[in-house]
């Protein structure tokens, strides 16, 4: 097997050998450099650190080729824990075993590249300090879910390895009620309704996930049309059979009714929009994020037992746009 040869402390060059030839390249890569696991290499190449020649390696699953040159550029290494940080954070419970708290859109869950700090779990060391210690790992003390940065609402976050250990089962197992209010472009041709589809990344923009035919996790949105305003948009009440990252968002864009705001899968705005007064309209089209909101949470409390039941109203922002269009249609 050709050696890896570092290229600087943070660089290491690998070329492919025959042997290595078809053979996925983040198995290649993790098998070369040895102190590196697969999963590892597979998120950096996720992440776009792994390039051939002077091209990106986008997909983990991409076949080697015997000759060509593979260069991982590693990134300059994390804090090992999360700092406290004085950030507001709207508590709607708590006792000794959990949190549940109302997310503002806006702030991302926990530290990752891109967003070392100024986050959920920042905003939580500070609040409870070391009641979080050791609970669900350094990097996410406390946190059983997750919702995207510019996703608001309800989450419940554990304060003890108990709650944590039973969360964590009941998010696996979707022992809870979780509802989601969307607001979308279009409407849904029925009133309710499912909407299945194995959820993957894309294959081939891998900062997008997509209803993929092979390699996904099967997913099921359940959803209820509340109000809609001519053809231009609707408002939903989603809730989830399963919990695929941005599964209402790919769910919704493939029904043709993709979010108003969102950034990533709102690709084309469906021609109902016109029906829309052109106001209001480009009230929703300058909306800078995904009209997405988990409006309640149910569950048994980890310890106790007992029932628990939050909910939140949207917030400031996407309740605006509701307003705009109650009082234009």
């Amino acid at each position: 097997m050709s050696a890896l040869t570092p290229n600087s402390p943070e660089s290491f060059a690998y070329t492919a050998t025959p042997e290595d030839h078809g053979q996925r390249v983040d198995r290649v890569i993790a098998a070369a450099i040895g102190s590196l696991s697969r999963s590892r290499v597979k998120a950096l190449i996720d992440q776009g650190h792994l390039s051939r020649g002077d091209k990106p390696v986008r997909d983990p699953s991409e076949p080697a080729k015997a000759g060509l040159i593979y260069t991982l550029t590693l990134p300059p290494p994390e804090p090992a824990t999360p700092q406290a940080q004085d950030i507001p954070l709207t508590i709607l419970f708590e006792d000794a075993d959990l949190i549940v708290l109302n997310k503002p859109a806006g702030l991302v869950v926990h530290p990752a590249p891109g967003n070392a700090d100024g986050t959920l779990v920042n905003a939580l060391l500070a609040h409870a300090g070391e009641e979080f210690s050791g609970i669900g790992g350094e990097m996410r003390p406390g946190i059983v879910h997750r919702l995207d940065k510019d996703t608001s609402g309800i989450m419940v976050v554990a304060k003890s390895d108990r709650a944590h250990r039973t969360l964590s089962e009941n998010f696996a197992t979707r022992d809870l009620d979780r509802t989601y209010l969307a607001l979308c472009w279009g409407v849904p041709a029925q009133p309710s309704g499912e909407i299945e589809g194995a959820i993957g990344r894309h294959p081939t923009d891998r900062k997008r996930m997509a209803v993929v035919t092979r390699g996904g996790k099967q997913a099921l949105t359940r959803y209820t049309r509340l109000s809609a305003w001519a053809e231009g948009c609707a408002l939903l009440r989603c809730k989830l059979a399963t919990g695929r990252t941005h599964q209402i968002r790919v769910h919704l864009a493939t029904m043709g009714n993709p979010l108003v705001g969102d950034p990533v899968y709102l690709r084309r705005v469906p021609t109902g929009a016109r029906t829309l007064p052109l106001e209001v309209r480009n009230t929703l089209l300058a909306f800078p994020r995904q009209a997405l909101h988990a409006e309640t949470l149910g569950f048994r409390h980890p310890v106790s037992g007992q029932p628990l039941s939050f909910s939140a109203p949207p917030p400031p922002d996407m309740a605006a746009l509701l307003e705009a269009l109650g009082q234009a249609m």
